[in-house]
């Protein structure tokens, strides 16, 4: 299973910082998504910052039920695989 989110903090530029519990953490950019489908939201960067941390998820995530795929965030700072980025499935 893999290592759940435990720190996320918005940063300039779509970015976010992620810490894992496994001690993987890194930057992610997201600027390719804002304005797409359900990260609309996102152009308004206030909205972007309000990002948080789901518990029973441990993904992060923004209110109206956007998520990210914790896995694919994890490999894009690791750089183990070449997984895109896409809403998390529930």
């Amino acid at each position: 299973m893999l290592s759940p989110i435990e720190n996320v903090e918005a940063r300039p530029g779509y970015r976010l910082w992620i810490r894992f519990a496994d001690g993987v953490e890194g930057e992610v950019s997201l600027i390719h998504l804002v304005g797409k489908g359900v990260f609309g939201a996102w152009e308004d960067f206030a909205f972007f910052s309000r990002v948080a941390i789901d518990p029973e998820s441990g993904t992060v995530v923004w209110p109206g039920g956007i998520d990210l795929a914790p896995d694919a965030l994890h490999a894009q700072i690791t750089g183990g695989s070449t997984s895109s980025i896409t809403p998390h499935s529930s």
